[in-house]
């Protein structure tokens, strides 16, 4: 199995990788860091040079049928450019934001220069160059800009759009939330309870009959949990005696008050559903250019106002909710968004939520990434050693409405029971039994009943992991973007996503004869200010406002067999935000230390994206292959010098644009100088339309300069415009789609490269919190 890295360990390992390369000589590259195109390997004597594939179809993102122009020069020979066509399968892993095509089937070999005889060679040449077990990794984003517009498209779900309460301050704000009524629990040889079911860490001192907020090293009282809340000065002496074991170590480090009192924020009490909009000061709004609209620059959240019919509008959790006041009442505004939302320019001011109105290319984008499938290959024994259900009390099982399906209420796992067998989502791999309390063995298949489950069951987000045994100790797990909490959700313009249901989930509570109680609740929609992350593609959460444990699902992970509470947790993550060091998925039930989010797969398996290491490496690694200089990939193209143990050398292409594109109809073709289309034809380039000179008479064209009507270098000359090689409306369309798509998925690429070295190196992306 794969050793993942701990965070601080994996960027200890980047330092000294770039520092060895550093002494080298040898330029540096960020692990998963995407290495360019064209690519070029050599073998045998043989060069090969393949430029940046395009995609004809990507069947549930997970077969590629694409083509790739290609320049191949025999072992002595000349270079003769052609395209090959494949079919591949795809593996996606979105933490590094790579793709790695593999099992790879060349389905056509096309050199249009040449005859049947020599086409043939250099088919038999090309072929041996992509065999089905070599692999290309590709950028994720190079790859999704490749997808035409308008053919992204999805199952929407039947989300609740039915807005939280809002709060809105013009200062520093405590979102104090009970998942709905108050549960106090006494706290071990002191007069002291605690609220179990609050967001904040909330103490009640039953002499005094008073209630301890603790806000960071600054405790806030007030006589009910609805305020009014001071700052509290001195504390009463039972917190001394609060148990030195891991529940309270966070709490008691706040004992004494540490330093002056300061001002206490404004708190907000609900038992609801709610959400908070904090302004620094009064609310001040800056116009956004070309449109209607103005945006809130002094808030973390997103606020805006429609000027001409003096609308707010407010984004949270994917949805949009308008008001005529800030004070409300709010009502869902996302299917009928005003259009100046999408005129938006996409790097000005407020441009972070384009990604949530529907029709944009960010929303595209977004509904696009959120159906690639995450994939991991897991062991069959490994797994089921280690996976245990823990129930509180005997097991509970409640219906599933709409369906003959029941799930048990008292476990924080997902058991779901269809008939007489127990099916189990752990980590996104399905076991099943007989029992609900196992021997789980890992499931071949799951009953197609399981993916009937509605949104409003809090089970639901299970349906969107499948699983297909692979070999007899092997599966291969797939799962979506919604088992992580992020869903399509359907308007008149188009798909987005957004995170949650948007249902209420009642949780379960339970006191057992001793220790601490066990309060199970379900993911929160609201409560967390969750935003979506174009960078990461997924969702993070927001702090400070809504509370340290990120929402009241923050107590999720308590353990009654070692009696640790989640009490001094830092905020969890839908999937984790770029500076959380550590994260809780409420959906999932994971917990872990990384850079984008829990991998559900870090106990048995690993993501196929990185299996075994041979598929993408980094410096610090050496095979038998060979050892790459920077970053290594399993088709040989490297990020600097590789010198393989086969003999087979290869580079990303030094000195060559990535502006060679495979037609369709087989041929070849190529921007010039001046963004002409060049078609490749009897043996060089010429231009496939008239070019104007200065004694045309085409009234329909600009008369062409001095620069545009020299041939470009290797460009054979035609002695008349009749016989040069024509191209038709709909091969130039699709070469202008493609080349627009490559120059999108190099931008996207190097942005997420630069944003990932912000990371980093602690830095954020972001005006709103990471």
């Amino acid at each position: 199995m794969t050793r993942r890295l701990r965070i601080g360990e994996e960027c200890g390992v980047r330092k000294v990788v770039a520092y060895v390369l550093l002494l080298f000589g040898i330029p540096s590259l960020m692990l998963g860091e995407d290495i360019g195109w064209p690519r070029e390997i050599t073998q045998n004597g043989a060069h090969i040079v393949y430029y940046q594939p395009q995609i004809d179809q990507w069947t549930n993102y997970r077969t590629l049928d694409a083509r790739m122009a290609i320049s191949v020069t025999p072992a002595g020979g000349k270079p003769t450019p052609g395209v090959v066509s494949i079919q591949a399968r795809t593996d996606a892993d979105k933490e590094t934001r790579n793709v790695v095509i593999s099992n790879i089937k060349v389905t056509d070999i096309r050199f249009p220069s040449v005859d049947a005889a020599g086409d043939a060679k250099l088919g038999e040449l090309v072929r041996t160059f992509f065999k089905p077990d070599n692999t290309i990794t590709i950028s994720l984003d190079r790859l999704t800009a490749e997808v035409e517009e308008g053919k992204v498209s999805g199952p929407a779900v039947p989300v609740d759009n039915k807005p939280p309460k809002i709060f809105v301050s013009r200062g520093p704000t405590v979102l104090l939330l009970i998942d709905n009524k108050e549960v106090r629990a006494a706290i071990e040889k002191t007069k002291l309870e605690f609220v179990v079911n609050a967001n904040w860490t909330v103490l009640f001192d039953t002499a005094g009959k008073k209630y301890y907020l603790l806000n960071g090293k600054q405790w806030l009282t007030a006589d009910k949990l609805e305020g009014p809340w001071t700052v509290a000065v001195q504390l009463p002496q039972e917190m001394n005696k609060l148990p030195a074991d891991q529940n309270w170590e966070e709490v008691k480090k706040a004992i004494p008050p540490q330093g002056q009192a300061g001002a206490a924020p404004t708190v907000f009490f609900s038992s609801v559903p709610a959400e908070v909009i904090e302004f620094k000061g009064p609310p001040v709004y800056a116009k956004i250019p070309g449109t209607q609209l103005t945006y809130a620059p002094n808030t973390k959240s997103a606020v805006f106002v429609q000027t001409d019919e003096q609308k707010y509008y407010f984004l949270v959790s994917g949805r949009w909710f308008r008001s005529a006041s800030l004070d409300g009442p709010w009502s869902y505004a996302g299917g009928d968004l005003p259009a100046d939302f999408a005129k938006i320019p996409p790097n000005g001011p407020g441009s972070d939520v384009l990604a949530s109105v529907p029709g944009t290319q960010e929303a595209q984008d977004a509904v696009l990434l959120a159906q690639i499938p995450t994939t991991a290959i897991v062991n069959i024994q490994e797994a089921e050693a280690q996976v245990k259900v823990q129930y509180d009390g005997q097991p509970q099982f409640k219906p599933i409405e709409t369906t003959q399906l029941s799930y048990a209420t008292n476990t924080q796992d997902k058991v779901i029971k269809f008939g007489d067998i127990y099916y189990l989502c752990f980590q996104a791999v399905w076991f099943m039994s007989t029992t609900p309390n196992g021997p789980w063995k890992v499931a071949s298949s799951v009953p197609k009943e399981i993916y009937t489950i509605p949104p409003s069951s809090p089970v639901y987000n299970v349906t969107y992991v499948t699983q297909t045994q692979t070999s007899p100790t092997t599966v291969e797990c797939d799962h979506t973007a919604g088992y992580l909490g992020m869903f399509l959700v359907g308007t008149a313009i188009g798909l987005t996503i957004a995170y949650g249901t948007g249902y209420y989930y009642p949780p379960y509570y339970y006191h057992p004869p001793y220790g601490y109680p066990i309060y199970r609740p379900y993911p929160v929609t609201y409560g967390v200010g969750a935003f979506y992350s174009p960078y990461s593609g997924t969702y993070g959460v927001a702090r400070g406002a809504y509370g340290p444990y990120g929402g009241v699902t923050g107590a999720a992970w308590y353990n009654p067999s070692t009696g640790r509470y989640g009490r001094s947790v830092s905020a969890y993550g839908p999937y984790g935000s770029a500076t959380a060091a550590r994260t809780y998925n409420p959906y999932t039930g994971v917990y872990g230390a990384t850079r984008q989010g829990s991998n559900a797969y870090g106990n048995w398996g690993s993501s196929v994206a990185v299996r075994g290491d041979q598929w993408a490496q980094t410096a610090h690694r050496t095979t038998s292959q060979g050892t790459a200089a920077g970053f290594r990939t399993s088709e040989g193209a490297r990020g600097a010098g590789y010198s393989g143990a086969n003999g087979n050398s290869g580079f990303v292409a030094q000195g060559k644009n990535d502006n060679m594109y495979a037609g369709k109809n087989g041929d070849v073709y190529r921007k010039d100088s001046s963004g002409s289309w060049q078609k490749y034809d009897n043996g060089g380039w010429s231009d496939t339309a008239p070019k104007p000179t200065p004694h045309s008479q085409n009234p329909t064209r600009t008369q062409g300069t001095q620069a545009q009507q020299r041939p470009a270098q290797g460009t054979v000359s035609r002695p008349a415009a009749a016989q040069q090689p024509a191209i038709s409306s709909g091969t130039m369309q699709q070469l202008d789609r493609d080349a627009r798509a490559r120059q999108t998925g190099t931008q996207r690429t190097q942005q997420y490269q630069r944003s990932g070295r912000t990371r980093s190196s602690g830095g954020t992306t972001r005006r709103r919190p990471q």
